[in-house]
């Protein structure tokens, strides 16, 4: 059996969701930054849930990620890498899941975000909190910053395009969408936008869809600040 400290961990990461209902109010207080929702957003916040039954099924399907994911690098390379969940506004936190990883001995982490497109609003804040809660440690650490090219995901969601064009109408348009950012970390360089593209334009090759005018791009989810945020909106 190969050696706890010489393994591995890939620290899975993904934004979190409330697993019962009772994490809903200290859900969102965590993404407030420490101001807990009005007894209104409150009651507005519960009843989207109770809309889907009560609960979002992301966590669920989290889980399942990494089960899946666990069981592959298992089949590639028996017992080198240990699958585990860190996630940003519920727990297991990033910081918890690194901490735990260091009292196991581990040495060693690999980064990966579920999500495909690199922001420095996303990917690069769950790799920097990874980095910050590893170094006091001395665990080093590495990180899969984009998999928006990689060539599985691309035919996956072309196939899946593929087929459900076939039960919609001809001249049927497909809108790639993904969540908008406030505008001004793409003012600032940010490569979201582009890593967006890259996919649809990817996507849309292997799917055989004409340039432009049977696809297009567009942005959904924007916060409610007043700043503005990329569109258009979907």
């Amino acid at each position: 059996m190969t050696n706890q400290n010489t393994r591995t961990a890939v620290l899975l990461m993904a934004y979190g969701t409330p697993n019962t209902p009772d994490e809903i109010e200290p859900y969102y207080t965590d993404i407030r930054r420490g101001r807990a929702p009005t007894p209104e957003q409150l009651v507005d916040l519960v009843s989207r849930y109770d809309a889907i039954g009560g609960i979002s099924p992301l966590a669920a399907r989290t889980l399942a990620q990494r089960d899946a994911l666990q069981v592959s690098l298992d089949a590639l390379a028996p017992g080198e890498y240990e699958v585990v969940l860190g996630l940003k506004h519920a727990e297991p936190k990033i910081e918890t899941t690194v901490n735990d990883l260091a009292t196991r001995g581990f040495s060693q982490i690999i980064g990966l975000v579920l999500a495909p497109h690199y922001s420095s609003y996303s990917i690069g804040q769950y790799m920097d909190r990874t980095r910050a809660a590893a170094e006091p440690h001395g665990i080093t650490v590495s990180g899969i910053d984009s998999w928006a090219r990689e060539p599985a995901f691309i035919s996956f969601l072309a196939q899946d395009v593929r087929q459900r064009l076939t039960t919609m109408p001809a001249n049927t348009k497909v809108l790639f969408t993904a969540h908008s950012l406030p505008q001004r970390i793409i003012d600032g360089g940010d490569p979201y936008p582009d890593e967006l593209r890259a996919t649809a334009e990817a996507v849309a090759a292997e799917a055989g869809l004409a340039s432009w005018s049977s696809w297009s791009i567009a942005w959904q989810s924007a916060g409610r600040t007043p700043e503005p945020w990329i569109g258009p909106d979907i």
